[in-house]
């Protein structure tokens, strides 16, 4: 094929002409026509995901009261948020929880409600109580705050995600002989069940898995509204083992995001109670994926049957940091609701809503189509898997004494 530019596309766009098909309807096409063809055809693939989230938070600007106040901690609805920044800004981070919350002293513990779900009633327009303390200075003399605050009040309200939309993830189970408490779900033992947090095809570094087209400054669906990706996210790790297409085989990529609160919607927003472990935000993110050449169409056109993800065992290898793998399954195996581990059948489960990224997925298609969303050229590319960057663990060490 010809190769395209994102300029033609967003020309296209302009006049009506651009085609545009989900991840999942494009496997469809690739199989009627070929890929060749196929790939003839389509400007742009749309991807979507939906699950917690946990490395998710919001950066807030309260405005400033009479007398100005230095804020140096600060609560809303009683969870804890970060003051260490100027005056009247405030970061909420989806995974705080209320200094009194009983957490795992109470086994497992409820995780009833956190920054997620401070998050979340913001975006319901629900006032949240403000308490906020200083130490006092002459050009900010209050000492003490309280009042409520809503999404209108705030200047402004960033969802600011260090780590969003991993690329692949563990399937977990659980060897032990007593149910275990996760952040991937509760696990029966004796590989009792296995759970799963990713929308497999759909999902958007998997359809894009050598960042060819998703990179700084690119344009994308989040929460809702419109976000941006703004720098790839902490724990990207693209020097892992891939398949023939490219596609890691393990987690690797990540994305930092960044995009207004105020444009987005709960239904895409979500607080998440995950018992024994903690309190979430599950994001929705969706990401148009330029067809520029045949290759990056057929990254885009893979299905489940040619995704792969880790089996671990979370009741060791995976506390304790052991790069044990018990088996691969793809994602097709997944979503038929048991694999096979160990020689055992497992029955499945995912975290992340296939139906609501599907849904995001057509969302985002239809903005295309409709002339409301054009597509960005990244300003920087994503370090990919010939940077070398992996993950590094935190080891637990003495100072390092230099040689004199």
């Amino acid at each position: 094929m010809r190769e395209r530019t994102i300029e033609e596309i967003n020309e296209k766009i302009r006049k009506g002409k651009v085609v545009v098909l989900t991840a999942e309807e494009v496997i469809e096409l690739a199989k009627e026509e070929g890929y060749a063809k196929a790939a003839e055809k389509v400007d742009v693939v749309t991807t979507g995901t939906f699950g917690p989230m946990c490395s998710s938070g919001v950066l807030i600007n309260l405005g400033h009261t009479a007398p100005r106040i230095k804020i140096t901690r600060a609560w809303l609805n009683d969870v804890p948020a970060y003051g260490g920044l100027a005056a009247v800004d405030i970061y909420l981070g989806a995974t705080a929880i209320p200094e009194n919350d009983p957490a795992n002293t109470e086994y497992p513990g409820e995780f009833k409600y956190g920054g997620g779900h401070v998050i979340e009633d913001l975006l319901r327009g629900k006032d949240v109580l403000l308490y906020a303390e200083s130490y006092g200075t002459d050009c900010y003399p209050r000492k003490e705050l309280e009042t409520y605050i809503n999404l209108k009040t705030v200047n402004e309200a960033i969802l600011l995600n260090p780590r969003n939309a991993y690329q692949n993830y563990n399937v977990a189970v659980n060897l032990s002989n007593r149910t275990i408490y996760t952040y991937m779900g509760v696990l029966k033992p004796n590989l009792g069940n296995a759970n799963y947090c990713s929308a497999g095809q759909l999902s958007p570094l998997l359809k894009d898995p050598l960042y060819e087209t998703i990179g700084i400054g690119t344009r994308i669906f989040l929460g809702g509204g419109i976000g941006y990706v703004a720098w790839w996210g902490t724990q990207h790790s693209p020097a892992v083992p891939r398949n023939e297409l490219g596609i890691p085989k393990v987690s690797a990529g990540t994305l930092a995001l960044i995009g207004d609160l105020k444009q987005m919607s709960p239904e895409w927003i979500r607080g998440a109670s995950i018992r024994g472990y903690g309190v979430s935000l599950a994001v929705g993110v969706g990401i148009p994926i330029p067809i520029l050449n045949e290759e990056i169409f057929r990254r885009a056109a893979a299905s489940d049957e040619e995704i792969t993800a880790p089996v671990v065992d979370y009741s060791n290898a995976y506390p304790n940091r052991k790069s044990e793998i018990l088996a691969e399954v793809t994602y097709a195996q997944l979503k038929s609701g048991e694999i096979e581990v160990l020689g055992k059948k497992v029955p499945t489960a995912s975290l992340s809503s296939y139906y609501k990224a599907r849904q995001i997925a057509t969302i985002l298609k239809n903005w295309i189509k409709e002339g409301k969303f054009f597509l960005t050229q990244p300003v920087e590319r994503l370090p990919g898997p010939e940077s070398g960057m992996k993950m590094k663990p935190c080891e637990i060490r003495k100072p390092l004494i230099e040689e004199i």
